[in-house]
């Protein structure tokens, strides 16, 4: 399940977010998203696998972001062109779908 989660952060598009609910939909049940959070969080190789651009439903960065903290997560999202107004991001702009 792990390698299915990878795999689906490298199709997320330069610019864009995605929902810990989003990767659980694409493995088959919506409901995955903590276990979806649990995987992004022992990313084995943060560069490779975007996990920065995982935000909660409300478009919330991580408190517990694995590679760095918030700060980081913030960071990288500002780099790809993403605008975060007090660790949240608007998916309405920035939602892959």
């Amino acid at each position: 399940m792990k390698y299915k989660v990878y795999k689906y952060l490298k199709t997320i598009p330069s610019g864009k977010v995605v929902t810990y609910g989003q990767i659980g939909e694409y493995l088959g049940n919506k409901k995955l998203a903590r276990v979806v959070g649990i995987i992004l969080h022992n990313n084995p190789d943060p560069i490779n696998q975007p996990c920065y651009k995982v935000v909660n439903q409300k478009g919330e960065l991580s408190h517990s972001f694995s590679d760095g903290g918030i700060e980081i997560q913030k960071q990288r999202l500002e780099s790809d062109g993403i605008e975060v107004i007090d660790y949240k991001v608007d998916l309405n702009k920035y939602q892959w779908k």
